[in-house]
């Protein structure tokens, strides 16, 4: 099958997930779900999830695998992996249906409109994990640890609510340790190379597709962690 023909078999696939609620014009914030009604989501997370379980969200979820991967080591809580691309969470979305993983849903959304769709304090943990690092300054603003991002995230996550970057990006890592600063947020954590000592974190063990490319071509991987 062609890469398009693929595509397009996706996105049909993926408008019938139940697992998945989707965003169809970014200029009017709104999800659908998968009989294209109108789900309202700020502040009702915990009722689509049937529980009171803490919220995580992964931006920019890719495939979903770190997503997935955090679900399974976490049953008492609920992860929501969101990206723009619906072809991409295609993929995450049919391994939960098809592997009875109900601690998960997927949002495909702009990130810059994150606020429609959580209340104040609603999340309680952010990942972006290998996020685009826009390396022309030209882009900055694109960068999702650029301050303007960071006020979005700020009254979203709940009073010990945490954000973690994991990238292989050395030069956007640096920058986004200057950026948290700058906007004076609290960094608990800064580890360059990670994986050049033993882990201190479990969930620092999951890797990616993309990561498992990145490690291969022999680059280093770099966490931090901060909140506001």
């Amino acid at each position: 099958m062609s890469g398009r023909k693929d595509k397009k078999k996706k996105i049909a696939e993926i408008n019938t997930f139940g697992n998945v609620l989707q965003c169809y014009e970014f200029n009017n914030p709104v999800l659908h779900n998968e009989k294209n009604e109108v789900i309202e989501c700020k502040g009702k997370w915990h009722e689509i999830f049937g529980n009171q379980n803490l919220i995580v969200v992964e931006l920019a979820c890719g495939k979903g695998d770190y997503t997935i991967a955090l679900a399974q080591k976490n049953a008492d809580k609920n992860f929501i992996g969101i990206d723009i691309k619906g072809p991409r969470i295609h993929t995450g979305a049919k391994k939960c249906i098809e592997e009875n993983i109900a601690n998960v849903r997927f949002a495909r959304l702009k990130i810059e409109n994150i606020p429609h769709f959580f209340s104040e304090k609603e999340i309680s943990e952010v990942w972006i994990t290998f996020p685009d690092p826009f390396p022309k300054d030209s882009h900055e603003k694109h960068r999702l640890t650029y301050k303007n991002f960071l006020a979005k995230y700020k009254p979203l996550l709940a009073k010990d609510g945490v954000v973690n970057l994991k990238t292989d990006d050395l030069n956007f890592f640096r920058y986004s340790r200057e950026s948290i600063e700058a906007f004076g947020a609290k960094l608990l954590y800064y580890k360059e190379d990670i994986y050049a000592s033993k882990l201190d974190f479990d969930t620092l063990e999951i890797k990616t597709f993309y990561e498992r490319q990145h490690l291969a071509a022999g680059r280093k991987i770099n966490y931090l962690q901060f909140a506001f």
